[in-house]
């Protein structure tokens, strides 16, 4: 256990062999953060303080910036929200978990991603010596340059520019947030 040292996006865990998941701490402005979590081409961005997510599919090519009523089944990624609780998990044995209440999230991963992970959350291989490997593969005991190693970005003050989605996808995105009857903002 650690207090996480850097105010920048930093990569939590990523399967470096088969590219199942990736799981990013984002730092979100007036000091908040957020989940960054991709699955089978499906991105999952969660934001505890907000209680909220938001659930795009994207393809190879662009991103199609289809939103939570879009079937899931086709990509293989589950998602189930419940009030204060959304989990969103795959079938290759990887499931993120969030508790809004206590402001809890956890990442649970299957026996097969054993060692072929790696992130602030360590290599998940049960070696205990191995755990603070950046990602050059070499080792560090310094928290601070652990945290550093796995940032994301410069941590810019510039805002990222996203590529706007098509009208229609934004109006989906309301919809869910506003009419869907599982919604907390309906």
């Amino acid at each position: 256990i650690y207090d996480l040292a850097s105010k920048c996006s930093v990569l939590l865990a990523k399967d470096f062999v088969h590219n199942a998941f990736t799981v990013i701490l984002n730092e979100e402005t007036n000091n908040s953060r957020s989940l960054y979590v991709e699955m089978n081409q499906t991105v999952i961005t969660i934001y505890p303080r907000l209680k909220i997510s938001k659930m795009y599919n994207f393809s190879f090519s662009e991103e199609n910036c289809q939103v939570l009523d879009q079937s899931l089944e086709k990509n293989s990624t589950n998602s189930r929200q419940e009030t204060n609780k959304i989990e969103v998990s795959n079938q290759k044995g990887v499931s993120v978990f969030c508790d809004f209440q206590y402001d809890l999230c956890t990442v649970t991963l299957a026996g097969w991603h054993h060692g072929i992970s790696a992130g602030l959350f360590g290599t998940n291989d049960n070696e205990a010596g191995n755990e603070w490997m950046v990602p050059n593969g070499s080792f560090t005991e310094n928290v601070q340059e652990f945290t550093q190693s796995w940032q994301v970005n410069k941590c810019s003050l510039v805002p990222k520019k996203e590529k706007p989605c098509p009208i229609t996808a934004k109006q989906n995105i309301c919809k869910v947030f506003f009419e869907e009857s599982y919604s907390l903002l309906r």
